[in-house]
């Protein structure tokens, strides 16, 4: 009998060999959610409740040493998922290189409510220069503190591009 996940990934040509290939897992998908924080544009970005004050106090230590970070993309649900891949696959783009911004269904830090993206005033959103910030410094010297670690470094094991905006809650 075939699951969900695997039906999802059979329908966007996602095949479990990719999966494996690529060291993948499974997330499950949070339940419990709450408003991390609302962006400029009044939209609000969610992350599981203990993630979220961790979120905040971190944001706080950033602020008080002139740190802005905000964030850009919080939790994505996983049919949200599918629809990021289904848009890509649509406007011709290869699922090889697809795959390399964008995890699988059911293989999202997003969707469990513990991953962001974040960024600066002055830095375009989802961006390597990301990189070059004191912000950027000031996550990879505190953010550990606050149990949020940089989830795809450069090389990383899964064959993402480097996302230095993408950060992961863990309190484990």
């Amino acid at each position: 009998m075939i699951s969900g996940h695997e039906l999802l990934l059979e329908e966007l040509g996602i095949s479990p060999q990719i999966i494996s290939d690529r060291n993948l897992q499974y997330f499950p998908e949070a339940v419990t959610l709450e408003v991390a924080e609302v962006g400029a544009d009044g939209g609000e970005h969610f992350l599981i409740p203990e993630a979220a004050k961790a979120w905040r106090r971190m944001k706080e230590a950033a602020r008080s040493d002139r740190e802005e970070i905000f964030i850009v993309s919080a939790y994505r649900s996983i049919s949200r998922q599918v629809e990021i891949i289904r848009g890509k696959l649509e406007k011709g783009l290869n699922l090889s290189e697809i795959l390399k911004v964008c995890a699988p269904p059911g293989c999202s830090e997003h969707h469990t409510g513990c991953a962001m993206d974040v960024s600066t005033p002055d830095t375009e959103n989802l961006s390597e220069e990301f990189e070059n910030t004191s912000a950027f410094q000031w996550l990879k010297n505190n953010a550990v503190d606050y149990s949020f670690y940089l989830s795809y470094p450069r090389n990383n094991a899964y064959g993402y591009d480097y996302e230095p905006w993408h950060w992961r809650y863990d309190a484990t």
